[in-house]
């Protein structure tokens, strides 16, 4: 769906006028970790707006830091690319552009722009100044080009350790942009590389490499988060002194937090390293691989994301808006069915020991489409311990002794006996059932004001049920990079409840990615990684009211 939006408006300008001829755009995330929903707001704009003018969009890899990176990465970020429901035109990686980033860096070098520096990483940072004090040169700014030549020729070659030196772009140490007072655009780094394995031991600095990249492919608007805003200048100096033949527009859009919810990577990977969670998929945290685990669609994260908007801002959004767009997603599509998260057994005294019987319930009442299923009913039942209590408050309208309610889809049931353990705790309730009273028989007899979902204990599937809620418990510890506190320390010790119950019978075939409402409980989405056949997990996605409105 198209909306208006000023990164839309500059590329629709640019085609107008003839400053573009085509629209190409790149989605280019470092695999050093899993994408998370922040980076799906990048993937729809870049593919969005592409799409929007008949262009293309390469998915690009900027894999210049071996140490960080991996092909597990990558691979997971193709799978999350695609499960987003975008395929790229072309799939690139920075490590393919090494040698021409290399020849570009020499070409400066020549035109004294870079020179090698032996300032270690302590030594830079002091030289470099602050926004109110200016930079001081290196010592070892004015080598001659031949000497910085024959250096990072060396420095390509090996003879040289990790961080004796660098090369440096050559600019300005007094510019009041920090990013142009001699940045670092080569280091020393000994490592294996996912791609390139041991063919380099040097490797460009990521905003050396970016702009390089864009260029290379072509690309005519580059579009970044508002973080690389204060970095358009040096982008914009590397294109022009390396000579690119093409030139790429940086565009910066606001980035998208959200409340209660850990948005930073270093912070998710943290989270992952010192298992406070269950891996990069685990339900809690945002990644696109966590979300689609715990049963988000990503329909829902489209929608979500397209209504958020494209501004320069950099607030956060309301984690319920979120799920109302799941609710959205799933309501016409999620099976209804019933569930016992936590089983109470009731025994229906006057019902027939050897008889059983099949009762027939719409599987969504807002899609006929989807038909109707049967339900076995026999003389003992799970109901949820929730829904009954001995002394209970005025204005309770389920089971207590003496009290009569609807099962849904069955008959009227009224409590009689209560059944307790040694320690008085309630184990069974003893309930007799009108037969006059069965759904769809047209009874008008009388009304009851208390409906329960049950299953059938006779038939009833043991599973075991998950229950999510917020990871972070300060709203702007989780989406406020700048926080020096320790995000730890507001780590929400109740983010994972884990309950055994029931479900009924007809789920015996649910496979992983499977996704049901139960009845007043939630939609709930089948586990990948834990659900067995034999014990089926039910992540829940969300639960089934918010007070969140869309605003139209």
């Amino acid at each position: 769906m198209e909306q208006s939006n000023f990164i839309r408006t500059i590329i629709k300008e640019d085609l107008e006028t003839g400053k573009r001829d085509k629209v190409i755009t790149r989605f280019p995330p470092e695999p050093n970790g899993y994408l998370h929903i922040g980076h799906a707001k990048s993937i729809i704009i870049n593919f969005g707006v592409a799409d929007d003018f008949n262009g293309q969009t390469h998915l690009r890899f900027d894999d210049t830091n071996p140490l960080k990176e991996d092909q597990e990465y990558v691979d997971a970020i193709k799978e999350d690319v695609k499960w987003l429901g975008y395929d790229w035109e072309e799939l690139r990686y920075a490590s393919d552009y090494f040698e021409e980033m290399y020849n570009r860096a020499v070409l400066l070098i020549k035109k004294g722009k870079a020179y090698v520096d032996d300032l270690n990483q302590e030594e830079i940072r002091a030289y470099r100044g602050t926004l109110t004090e200016p930079g001081k040169d290196s010592p070892y700014r004015d080598r001659s080009v031949e000497e910085n030549l024959n250096l990072f020729d060396r420095m390509r070659k090996g003879e040289f350790e990790n961080g004796s030196k660098v090369l440096r772009a050559k600019i300005d140490m007094s510019s009041p942009n920090l990013n142009f007072r001699d940045p670092v655009i080569y280091r020393i780094s000994h490592s294996t590389h996912h791609n390139t394995g041991d063919s380099w031991c040097i490797y460009p600095m990521y905003a050396f490499a970016h702009p390089l990249e864009d260029a290379i492919e072509n690309v005519t608007h580059s579009l970044c988060t508002t973080e690389f805003e204060d970095q358009r200048p040096l982008y914009n100096w590397i294109v022009q002194e390396c000579e690119m033949e093409s030139q790429p527009q940086q565009i910066e859009f606001g980035r998208l937090n959200i409340t209660n919810t850990v948005m930073s990577k270093r912070k998710l990977k943290q989270l992952v390293e010192e298992g406070i969670v269950d891996g990069w998929d685990d339900p809690r945290i945002p990644t696109l691989s966590g979300l689609r685990r715990k049963g988000y669609t990503p329909g829902a994260i489209r929608e979500f994301v397209q209504e958020t908007g494209v501004s320069k801002g950099n607030g956060a959004v309301d984690e319920a808006m979120l799920e109302h767009y799941v609710r959205e997603d799933l309501k016409l599509t999620a099976p209804r069915t019933m569930g016992i998260l936590r089983p109470l057994k009731i025994v229906i005294t006057n019902y027939p020991e050897d008889q059983s019987e099949l009762l027939e319930a719409e599987n969504n009442p807002e899609n006929e489409e989807m038909g109707t299923r049967k339900i076995p009913f026999s003389r003992e039942i799970y109901v949820e311990q929730d829904d009954f209590m001995e002394d209970p408050p005025k204005k309770y309208f389920r089971l207590f002794p003496g009290n009569e309610v609807r099962l849904k889809h069955a008959y009227f049931i009224k409590c009689n006996e209560v059944i307790k353990d040694d320690e008085g705790n309630v184990v069974e309730l003893h309930c007799t059932y009108d037969p006059e009273t069965k759904s769809g028989s047209g009874f008008t007899g009388r009304k009851v004001k208390g409906t329960l979902h049950w299953v059938d204990a006779k038939s009833a599937i043991p599973a075991e049920f998950r229950l999510y809620e917020p990871l972070v418990l300060d709203e702007q510890m989780a989406s406020d990079e700048s926080e020096d506190k320790n995000f730890l320390d507001h780590i929400n010790p109740n983010s994972l409840e884990i309950v055994q119950g029931f479900i009924e019978p007809n789920m015996k075939d649910a496979k992983p990615q499977d996704k049901f409402q139960f009845f007043r409980h939630g939609y709930f989405n089948v586990d990948t990684k834990y659900s067995t056949a034999e014990k089926p997990v039910y992540n829940r996605i969300v639960s089934l009211k918010s007070s969140f409105k869309i605003n139209k």
